[in-house]
């Protein structure tokens, strides 16, 4: 019997949703006969896994540590198989600064944005509002503010932020927003997102009714066509294995060229509200063939 490993909790701003994709990635997995363990990812994390011993590790980390490469690098030293991308792809895919230069050298259109500090943000903000401005180097929307105020209303006072914390600033894209998940380098399906309040942030990603998944996006075929191209494009030029997801901001003002990638998701959520899973049902692949296919995939880096 294959013994997996789900690693899940973990260290970061995304631990709570960390602990509910694991719990039902370890779920299906005992559902389909695997003998599973349950790691709430700490430091100790080298001296459990080596106690245990398993066959495979199914990473279910969000964020920082479990999604940047950190403990990618420690699998493979280990010598332990695992889900989703490796050290190279997930470090880069992380790294919002360093991803954007992936994208513009695969030909994928981004939006126009700069690497800046928070406390020069502040001062001399790149371009007036609105405008986007996110940690360079977090997910689920962690962090993530549109500033439409041209007295920074929305940056100001914020005392939870270091000043000489690494951010990205992008200009807003007007019009709709967009993901395209991929499995084993095949596009799965397109959904809008709409926001019942604001935007797709963090509380609107896990939290039910706020905001609606439209499945297959109503969009013309060849938008459609080419977000499916998109997203197949950037998880190949990361070096993206398993599944990831691509998201994108549409405009519709612009036609076919109004598609601007904004980043990629190594390790899409696995909760009940997430959307990789939903598209894999789309696509008619049921949430315990997912973490099954994706168990079956794991490796180490070569």
């Amino acid at each position: 019997m294959t013994h997996v490993a789900v690693l899940m909790g973990g260290m970061s701003a995304e631990r709570e949703v960390s602990l509910t994709s694991g719990a039902a990635c370890a779920a299906a997995l005992e559902e389909r006969g695997y003998r599973v363990s349950r790691i709430d990812a700490g430091r100790d994390l080298p001296e459990v896994l080596a106690a245990l011993r398993p066959d495979v590790v199914f990473n279910a980390l969000h964020g920082r540590f479990g999604e940047d490469g950190r403990v990618q690098g420690l699998l493979d030293l280990l010598g332990i198989p695992y889900t989703h991308s490796g050290v190279l792809a997930s470090a880069l895919a992380m790294d919002k600064p360093m991803a954007r230069r992936i994208f513009a050298d695969a030909g994928l259109r981004i939006p126009e944005g700069r690497e800046i500090r928070f406390a020069e943000l502040i001062e001399r903000p790149p371009f007036p509002p609105p405008f986007v401005a996110k940690p360079a180097a977090e997910g689920s929307s962690v962090g993530v503010v549109i500033v439409r105020d041209p007295e920074l209303s929305e940056l100001r006072g914020r005392n939870d932020v270091d000043p000489d914390a690494r951010m990205l600033a992008e200009r807003y894209v007007p019009g709709r927003e967009l993901t395209c998940s991929v499995l084993g380098g095949e596009p799965l399906a397109v959904t809008e997102i709409t926001a019942e309040e604001g935007f797709y942030d963090y509380r609107a990603k896990y939290t039910p009714n706020v905001a609606r998944h439209l499945l297959p996006a109503p969009l013309p075929e060849a938008v459609y066509d080419r977000v499916m191209e998109a997203a197949a494009t950037a998880h190949a030029a990361l070096g993206c294995r398993g599944l990831s997801r691509a998201d994108f901001r549409y405009d519709p003002e612009e036609g076919e060229d109004g598609l601007y990638i904004l980043e990629v998701n190594t390790q899409p959520g696995m909760t009940p509200l997430s959307l990789a899973p939903e598209q894999a049902a789309h696509c008619g692949m049921s949430f315990a063939d997912l973490v099954v296919r994706l168990v079956e995939d794991a490796r180490c880096d070569r």
